[in-house]
């Protein structure tokens, strides 16, 4: 067994050593041959000569411009068309253009290798498959010699290939400089193509001039030191020794540079791993002192987030190099399809892995000396946009006008890194205890495990790191086997691992040294109720880095990119009871949404509209001009806790609310879940303030201690604004002494228009016909809604130590007595109000309201006497609700007021509320309008929607 494997490997090496022999060597000097012919057509007056050896010297500087196209780019003849007419076209005096294999063929490559040294005799026909590619390819874009030339080449390549993939086959396994030597050729047939296109006219295919060109096989000239699995070190002192031999022997103005591939200091082919073209166009462009690096890609640019997740996400125009970077590492696709990485990972002096755009870890090792020495920018371009701009990386410039520096967010994007999993070292005994850090992360290194991020505080009690989690189990197995003795004798506690977590990481150059970007960042989490596992900032303050649950990733991304106005603050909202109000609110939304979101960055989407029976769901959002007809065709069963849950998992928004717009006191005991959830509340609904007080203690009590907001200025006064001018009153420290008013619109009407010779029982049959009683009028005369609007108003007085008082609410329901006296501190119940009643005591018991209707003109002399008394004293009939601090009582009753008092000028269904304050004492403070309709209901919650807006973030 052992002398047939000995003559497996010794077949191997001949193999090798006739591949090199018979194929690189030739290569090389058909390449010379023909590059030596080419210049010798072309020479240019332009390149210097030495005079002592007789050489062309390199032209270093800005007269050099650097191109990089990937194998998207040159991915057909078409394609390699259109990238020799940028070239062309692009007015640098000298360019090098980089270009990879074209597209899937190095996928190709690794294949063959594969299917090689598994011995899968397939290898045959997939080699036979990328050698038509190539020919196709080349049949379509060359002619005469340049074709006759290349497919000699090509021919000569494949029967070499077929040599080595041979000799793997029969060793059953490939080195890496075998499998290195295979894959490079991908690129030595685009860079041939591609450089005849530019060099040569093609008939009726090409609307351009060639030319001078040379194509440069960069195994000549990149010499690399291998640093590990997967990594390099470019030797850049003996690459530029060879560059300057290279040129002296082919001076062009125009050098298509094969990318990817390179060579060691042995001249043994070798890459620069996957996705390596980049790299090789920037260290070019230190090679070269170029003005510029152009990575051409298949988007427009540098994305402040990936907008697959961020669908407002902008294109940013510049980048610092530390801010590319930055974005890069802390897993930031910047949408750049792969492409950017390499380049930029060339722009940083530091190891480390790199997350991938389609998710896979890469080791990406740079530097940024080369580069930054002579501030070379990178731009990014999209080949199929000629028109966008790109995105510029470069040092950023000293000088901004103040308009850029005050509109600029000092958070230029942000990134995020799925899969991972937070390990948390922990113990007393860690404190103080020098070299444990170093045992922690060298027992991690001992498993290959890379550490994402880390955090500790100055405690030193406990040490918290992320690793990807298909990692993380190694890690904690290594970590307990190491401190097995710290942890059974208590000096550590636990070595624990938190699954399911995602990082987020802020970047921007402007955030060091700028006070409030963390708290702003940290109060857009809060906001949208997302809880912070660990934070991590380095001393540059370039990159806020904070771990949260994976579930609630893209809600965060969302959240902060919103809040830093990077995109527009975006709510997704639920709307609860399509009838009149909420119908009439829908209506409103339809009307202003376009102009809120153009005019204040505020994106209303209303993903769901449920009634009793039917609900409406969407997942982007719903057409609010045709809510009702689609609601009819495709409506389905409704399902509170589904509307809830669709409305509210989302994560592609970062914030959620429901407008509840019914009179249910089923809908309105969901809303302690609700706000525990993180789901705002807003609501016209009475039924919750005005409930049994625990439950309302119980909820205001949570709304207080969190971050999720619970509005309710429609349930007293309409669209008045009555609630938030007496929070306001307290907020700011006055002392309420009375508050009175006229909250109901029903019962304004009737007493206003309850004058001269008119029978009270007209006026009230009057008001229900016009709409303005409730089905059953006594709901209204009975004075029960109004006692309960009141009890609102006394807890927020106690609340702020305001003492005694008393609180007269004229008004509409005793719901909103209720709700007044507890806004103002007073715990009380319904119960605990008096209600003088406008019904007849006979006529309670009544059985129909047509029969009420139809009794009630028996009693109609009893209001009128008391009609007439007031008027014989010059006073009017209002009745109101009254709340007395002192007593700590509330009472709805009828009063009268004299006729020059403001109370006495209602006109129709108004209402009114005047608040006899320390401030207001001598003339109370009036809040008067319209007490009753759709309208103005439905107005009081659309302003509740907007001050929600603006308390997420919405620019004022």
């Amino acid at each position: 067994v052992s002398r047939h494997l000995l003559c497996k490997l010794l077949l191997v090496r001949i193999c090798f050593v006739l591949c090199f022999r018979t194929g690189f060597a030739s290569q090389w000097e058909r390449r010379e041959s023909s590059n030596l012919h080419i210049s010798a057509s072309v020479a240019s007056p332009d390149f210097s000569l030495n005079e002592s050896v007789g050489k062309v010297q390199l032209p270093k500087g800005e007269t050099w411009s650097i191109h990089k196209f990937g194998g998207t780019c040159v991915g057909s003849s078409q394609r390699i068309q259109n990238v020799a007419e940028i070239i062309t076209k692009d007015e640098s005096e000298r360019k090098l253009v980089v270009v990879s294999a074209m597209s899937k063929v190095t996928d190709m490559m690794y294949d063959l290798v594969y299917k090689a040294q598994t011995q899968d005799d397939s290898y045959i026909s997939a080699l036979e498959a990328v050698f038509e590619k190539h020919k196709l390819t080349a049949l379509e874009l060359l002619g005469g010699d340049d074709l006759a030339s290349f497919l000699s080449s090509l021919h000569h390549d494949i029967n070499n290939l077929k040599a080595m993939l041979r000799a793997i086959y029969i060793a059953g396994h490939a080195a890496e400089s075998f499998s290195d030597f295979v894959v490079g050729h991908g690129e030595l047939w685009s860079a041939q193509m591609l450089s005849s296109v530019i060099r040569k006219v093609v008939p009726g295919w090409l609307r351009f001039n060639g030319l001078d060109c040379n194509w440069m096989d960069t195994r000549d000239v990149l010499v690399v030191n291998p640093a590990g699995s997967d990594q390099v070190d470019p030797d850049y002192l003996e690459s530029e020794q060879r560059l300057d031999k290279w040129f002296s022997k082919n001076p062009s103005k125009t050098i298509v540079a094969t990318g990817f591939i390179a060579s060691t200091p042995q001249n043994i082919p070798t890459t620069l791993k996957r996705d390596g073209s980049d790299f090789s166009a920037a260290i070019m462009g230190a090679l070269f002192r170029a003005r510029q690096v152009t990575i051409w890609t298949d988007v427009n640019g540098v994305y402040s987030a990936d907008p697959r997740k961020v669908s407002e996400a902008v294109i940013l125009k510049t980048l610092s190099y530390q801010e590319a970077w930055e974005m890069v590492t802390s897993g930031h696709f910047l949408y750049l399809s792969k492409l950017l990485r390499r380049a930029l990972t060339f722009l940083n002096g530091v190891y480390m892995y790199v997350q991938s755009y389609f998710g896979a870890n890469v080791l990406h090792p740079r530097t940024i000396i080369p580069v930054m020495r002579y501030d070379i920018p990178i731009v990014i371009r999209n080949i199929f946009n000629l028109s966008a701009p790109g995105t510029k990386i470069c040092r950023p410039s000293v000088i901004e006008s103040e308009d850029e520096q005050r509109l600029e967010s000092h958070v230029k994007g942000f990134a995020t890194i799925d899969n991972l999993a937070l390990v948390n070292v922990e113990g007393t005994g860690m404190a103080g205890v020098p070299g444990t850090a170093s045992a922690i992360f060298g027992a991690v290194k001992e498993v290959g495990a890379n550490v994402i991020m880390i955090s500790q505080a100055s405690s030193e009690h406990s040490v918290c790191f992320a690793v990807p989690e298909k990692e993380v189990n190694a890690v904690a197995k290594a970590l307990k086997s190491r401190f097995r003795q710290a942890l059974d004798a208590g000096r550590l506690s636990q070595v624990a691992v938190i699954p399911n977590c995602s990082i987020l990481a802020a970047v921007g150059q402007k955030m060091a040294s700028t006070p409030g970007v963390s708290a702003t960042l940290f109060n857009a989490l809060a906001k949208a109720s997302i809880n912070v596992r660990a934070i991590a900032q380095g001393c540059s303050e370039y990159n806020i880095t904070v771990v949260v649950k994976r579930e609630d990733c893209i809600r965060a991304l969302k959240a902060v990119h919103s809040r830093f106005y990077l995109s527009r603050t975006t709510i997704a909202m639920g709307i609860i009871g399509p009838g009149l109000i909420g119908a009439t609110l829908l209506d409103q939304l339809r009307d202003q949404i376009a102009t809120l979101k153009e005019k204040f960055n505020i994106d209303l989407r209303v993903l769901g509209i449920t009634g009793s029976r039917t609900m409406l769901l969407s997942d982007t959002s719903i057409d609010l001009s045709r809510w009702r007809e689609v609601q009819e065709k495709k409506g389905e069963n409704a399902d509170l806790e589904k509307f809830v849950q669709h409305v509210h998992g989302n994560h592609f928004i970062p914030n959620t609310v429901v407008v509840d717009c019914t009179a249910d006191s089923n809908v309105a005991s969901h809303y302690y879940d609700w706000l525990r959830k993180g789901i705002h509340v807003i609501t016209p609904n009475k039924k919750a303030n005005s409930g049994p007080l625990d439950r309302y203690l119980k909820l205001r009590a949570l709304q207080r201690q969190s971050y999720t907001h619970y509005f309710y200025e429609a349930t007293v006064g309409a669209g008045l604004p009555i609630i938030s001018t007496l929070q306001g009153l307290l907020e700011t420290g006055d002392k309420i002494l009375q508050i009175e008013g006229i909250f109901s619109g029903t019962l304004s009407y009737i007493f206003n228009n309850f004058t001269d010779t008119r029978a009270f029982s007209e006026v009230v049959t009057e008001a229900k016909k016009a709409g303005y009683t409730e089905p059953d009028p006594r709901d209204d005369l009975s004075g029960k809604d109004v006692a309960r609007k009141m009890s609102e108003l006394a807890p927020a007085i106690n609340r702020h130590g305001l003492g005694p008082f008393e609180v007269v609410i004229p008004g509409q329901f005793m719901r909103e007595v209720i709700i007044l006296a507890r806004e103002s501190g007073l715990k009380l119940e319904l119960s605990d109000i008096p209600v003088e009643s406008l019904v007849p005591e006979p006529l309670t018991a009544t059985a129909s309201v047509e029969e009420f209707l139809q009794q009630l003109p028996q009693f109609d002399q009893g209001m009128s006497d008391k009609r007439q008394d007031a008027e014989d004293a010059g006073e009017v009939l209002r009745y109101v609700g009254v709340v007395d601090v002192v007593k700590q009582i509330g009472e709805v009753k009828l009063r009268r007021y004299k006729k020059e008092h403001p109370f006495a000028q209602l006109a129709e269904s108004d209402n009114i509320i005047a608040f006899t304050t320390e401030r207001y004492k001598k003339q109370p403070l009036i809040v008067r309008g319209p007490g009753a309709g759709a309208e103005v209901t439905a107005g009081g919650v659309f302003s509740d929607i907007l001050r929600l807006a603006s308390y997420l973030g919405a620019p004022s």
